[in-house]
């Protein structure tokens, strides 16, 4: 996670036809910002803006890194758990973050499912 937190990848906004969502969590006040861009059913691209704690922006960061290559099923098959993996297994103060992350790709799958 520090890694991530350090050398965030993915780091900004990316320009239309990108796909954008934003999800915060009203608890804690984190927000996450996540753009893709589709290609053949793909994303091949994603970018992230984040507002929050390390683990937060780390999040963002691993994110984008799962989300790349995926196609909307696969999206599906994504859960916080695997999160919780790619960033090294958080703890209990910051399992939020995947949880966040969930949010923003589950709100990404509605996106893309509209833009069909």
């Amino acid at each position: 996670m520090l890694d991530h937190f350090e050398n965030p990848r993915n780091v900004g906004e990316l320009p239309p036809p990108a796909l954008v969502v934003e999800v915060s969590n009203p608890a804690c006040g984190d927000i996450l910002r996540i753009s893709v861009l589709m290609e053949k059913g793909k994303i091949v691209n994603a970018a992230f803006l984040s507002r929050g704690c390390t683990a937060s922006i780390a999040a963002g960061s691993v994110l984008t890194e799962l989300l790349t290559d995926r196609d909307i099923h696969q999206l599906k098959q994504l859960q916080r758990e695997d999160i919780d993996a790619a960033m090294g297994g958080l703890i209990n103060e910051s399992k939020h973050v995947a949880v966040l992350a969930i949010d923003a790709v589950r709100e990404l799958e509605k996106k893309i499912r509209s833009a069909q």
